[in-house]
Order: C-alpha cells, then sequence, then structure tokens
C-alpha cells in the first residue's frame, strides 16, 4: 500500500470522527448552567440588554442554526468573539496556544527521558534491583497526583530553596533564562506522569523483542549485547512507542488544567477553566475544537510514522 493512499483511508475515518466531536462539543456546551446572555447583561440583566446580546451572538436562533453558524465560521478560522473581553478567539488561541505547545514539548523531552531509558533497563534486567528501581519510578509517575506534586515541588525548590519561581510564565523571547525557569517545574510534573506510561509501554515492547528469533540469532552470531539491545531490538520495540507519544503529545496539547492553574501557565487548560467559569461558550467551544482537532491530527501523524518504519504495514491492502 503507497503512503498516499494509506493516508487518505486514515482521513476518510477522521473527517466523520472530528465532524461528530464538533457536534458533541456544541451540544454539551448547552448543558452548561446559566444563562450567558443574562450574565452578560450584569446584575440588573435588563430585558432589552438581554434580548440585544440574544441577536448579537445568535442565542435566539435554534440549536442547529447555532451549529450551523459556528461551524461554518469555524472553518474559516474564525471561532467568535469572546462574550467576556470582545476579543476574537482565534486571537486568543494564537496567544495561548504557543505557550502550550513550548509546556507540552518540554514534558514530552523530560517523559522521553525517563520513559525509555528505563523502560529498556526493566526489560534487560529483568529481576534485578534496577528493574525493580525502574518499576517503582514508572508506578509513581503514573499514581502520584499532579497537583500534589506540583505542590510539593513549588514548596521544596520555590518557598524552602528559593531556586524557581513558584508560578506565572515569560515568554522565551522576552528572557529566555526566567523562561527555563518557570517551564521547568510544570514540565517535570507532566512529564513524569507520561514517562511512567512510556516506560511501561517500552518494557513490555522490549521484552517481546529480545524473545524474538531474529534477536536469538543475532545472540548466536556472537553479536555484542549491546549492539542486539540497542540496533536490533529496540529499533522494533519503538514502533508502538512511536504511536503512543503521538497520542501522549495530542492528549498533552489539549491543556494540562490542574497543572497550569497550579502554576499559573498561560495556556489552554488555564483559558479552558476560565472561559468554563464566566460562560463564554465562544472561548470554550474554540479551545476544546482546536484541542480535538490537533490531537486528532497527532494520531494520524503517529499512523504515518508507524507506516514509514513498519515494513509490515506496507503489504497488499
Amino acid at each position: 500500500m503507497s503512503l498516499p493512499r494509506y493516508i487518505a483511508r486514515r482521513l476518510i475515518v477522521l473527517v466523520p470522527t472530528l465532524f461528530f466531536v464538533s457536534v458533541l462539543i456544541f451540544s454539551l456546551q448547552q448543558l452548561l448552567p446559566g444563562d450567558p446572555a443574562v450574565a452578560l447583561a450584569g446584575e440588573e440583566h435588563d430585558p432589552v440588554a438581554v434580548a440585544a446580546i440574544r441577536q448579537k451572538y445568535h442565542l435566539d436562533r435554534a440549536l442547529p442554526v447555532q451549529y450551523g453558524i459556528w461551524i461554518g465560521r469555524a472553518l474559516r478560522g474564525d471561532f467568535g468573539e469572546s462574550m467576556r473581553n470582545k476579543i476574537p478567539v482565534s486571537q486568543l488561541i494564537a496567544a495561548k496556544l504557543p505557550v502550550t505547545v513550548e509546556l507540552a514539548l518540554c514534558s514530552m523531552a523530560i517523559a522521553l527521558l525517563i520513559g525509555i531509558p528505563a523502560g529498556i533497563v526493566a526489560a534487560v534486567r529483568q529481576g534485578k534491583p534496577v528493574a525493580v528501581a525502574a518499576n517503582v519510578l514508572a508506578l509513581s509517575g503514573l499514581s502520584v497526583p499532579h497537583f500534589w506534586l506540583g505542590i510539593m515541588l513549588i514548596l521544596l525548590f520555590a518557598v524552602h530553596l528559593g531556586w524557581l519561581p513558584a508560578s506565572g510564565y515569560v515568554a522565551p523571547w522576552e528572557d529566555w533564562r526566567r523562561n527555563l525557569a518557570t517551564i521547568v517545574l510544570p514540565s517535570f510534573v507532566l512529564g513524569t506522569g507520561v514517562g511512567g506510561i512510556m516506560m511501561r509501554h517500552t518494557r513490555g515492547a522490549m521484552v517481546e523483542t529480545l524473545g524474538a528469533d531474529y534477536v536469538r540469532t543475532a545472540r548466536a552470531k556472537s553479536v555484542a549485547e549491546r549492539m542486539v539491545v540497542l540496533k536490533h531490538a529496540l529499533r522494533n520495540a519503538l514502533i508502538p512507542v512511536v504511536t503512543l507519544g503521538a497520542i501522549e503529545f495530542g492528549r498533552l496539547l489539549s491543556g494540562a488544567v490542574l497543572t497550569e492553574q497550579i502554576f499559573a501557565i498561560p495556556g489552554f487548560g488555564k483559558m479552558l477553566v476560565d472561559g468554563v467559569f464566566n460562560r463564554d461558550y465562544a472561548v470554550v467551544q474554540g479551545v476544546v475544537l482546536v484541542s480535538a482537532a490537533l490531537y486528532v491530527l497527532l494520531n494520524l501523524a503517529g499512523d504515518v510514522l508507524c507506516f514509514l518504519v513498519n515494513p509490515r504495514l506496507r503489504g497488499p491492502a
């Protein structure tokens, strides 16, 4: 099967998925308590003002009509205007997305640095103390709540030691040193959780690969054990890890709500929480739709990478 044909087959599935997600986002948004028009009109909520707000934001139209207007504009990159601060949602997303992308990239780098080496060690040294330690590390990353770990790191490195700021964010083009100082703690909190997942999957794939016939053949030919592990086993074991990495990266891009709230990182997660509390329908819908689209596209990217590195997927259709 050729790569363009494979991508086309995947897109046939992804387009209806995105359509269903958009309908779900729009429908669930209507279940939020309260009336946004009344909330925007103020405490006195004058009926004339409420009616004007409903008309401006199409809240007086039938739900299918509201959805049609919204999705038509969204396909053109217009997610409407924030009801709270009167700024186009596309501008808010453009301002917040780089922050979330940086946080996701740093978190993913930490996860890979922790997860893949720990998974290799746990698979190669099964039953040894170092393998037990790697498993404990992975389980700790999966089990420890992010909000608790974040608070503990703030108490240690910001309050007691004073090495890092407790919260806030500085863009890298403003001051790259302060940027690293503000991004390292939240990245570590998120990276340990993803690293635990990566470690477990890497270990399982490595254990299975190390028992394959071609690995036994390489060992029978007196190939150095390091080459057997790194060249023969790891290269094939990383195929499922590639897909997992794309999925986890998409999840990080969708916004880490608790972590961004704890560290006051102005990313997608904090923007989504603020939109929900302010009953800002346009912001919530835009953020969730963009997050879902990024997640789906990264899944597609992971599938394409697996197709490229795994010759078995290129067999007859």
